[in-house]
């Protein structure tokens, strides 16, 4: 990206460099076609980011970095930030009647994680080395045309597996959300039950050829079991609506150029 297109962003007479910018922009997603949005959206956080910051220095705010994780502090600025939003943001209670009134609208989004009796063919290979993908899929197909579709001799064929689980007819067992690598997962829930994968699928092991033998839905939890879950999440919307509230106070009364607060 040529940033020399781009404007630098002044915050209040605090100027934000398009080379910081540029450094930013790699933290947000767009179009490949369209690298202004990606820009856009850095500049924008940068801009909230400098108003909130003015605005705890201007409050006389100490920062306090607490430690996030095992040896990882909160850099000073953070510190800032969240010291701000502590005194600035008031956020009402969760009632139980707001919580109750959030599940009663469709308890059935409330359920427990399904279990996936799974099966599956790997053709290994490394997915970055192309002659070696090219081959393994080449491999896959074959032994998916073979198949045609049924289950039956599905075992059989998994005999050719590059996965232990070929002694075992390619049975990998139950499994649940997590269990797996997200790619192998996301073709898994787009089966039906006692259906093959049309097409190899490609993980960072190699090519699949997968089947879904049996599934069993999640249950819908009682209200006890996921008030908490819904709790915490009404609070967060709370939090969120406040905090972009009071974003837009500040930028009201903010002289800001290069950069627009507007949704993206």
């Amino acid at each position: 990206m040529n940033v020399a297109l781009f404007p630098d962003v002044v915050v209040n007479d605090e100027t934000i460099p398009s080379a910081a910018i540029a450094a930013e922009a790699q933290n947000h997603t767009g179009p490949r076609e369209k690298p202004g949005i990606a820009w856009r959206k850095a500049a924008q956080a940068l801009a909230i980011r400098a108003l909130l910051l003015q605005e705890a220095r201007r409050r006389g705010l100490v920062p306090d970095p607490v430690e996030l994780a095992p040896d990882r502090f909160e850099t000073e600025e953070e510190a800032l930030i969240r010291a701000l939003l502590d005194e600035a943001l008031s956020i009402a209670p969760v009632t139980e009647e707001a919580v109750r009134a959030e599940w009663e609208k469709d308890p059935e989004r409330y359920r427990s994680a399904p279990l996936w009796d799974v099966s599956h063919i790997l053709c290994a290979c490394d997915p970055r080395d192309d002659e070696e993908r090219a081959s393994a899929e080449r491999r896959a197909t074959a032994l998916l045309a073979k198949l045609d579709g049924e289950a039956k001799g599905f075992a059989s064929a998994a005999r050719e597996s590059d996965c232990g689980s070929k002694n075992a007819g390619g049975h990998l067992g139950q499994l649940g959300p997590d269990d797996t690598v997200p790619e192998f997962e996301a073709a898994l829930r787009q089966l039906d039950e006692s259906s093959i994968s049309p097409a190899p699928v490609l993980s960072r092991h190699g090519w699949h050829i997968i089947r879904l033998n049996a599934i069993a839905p999640g249950q819908v939890l009682p209200y006890d079991t996921v008030r908490p879950k819904i709790a915490q999440a009404l609070e967060k919307t709370a939090w969120a609506r406040a905090s972009r509230e009071f974003v837009e106070t500040l930028a009201a009364g903010a002289a800001i150029t290069g950069a627009s607060l507007a949704p993206i």
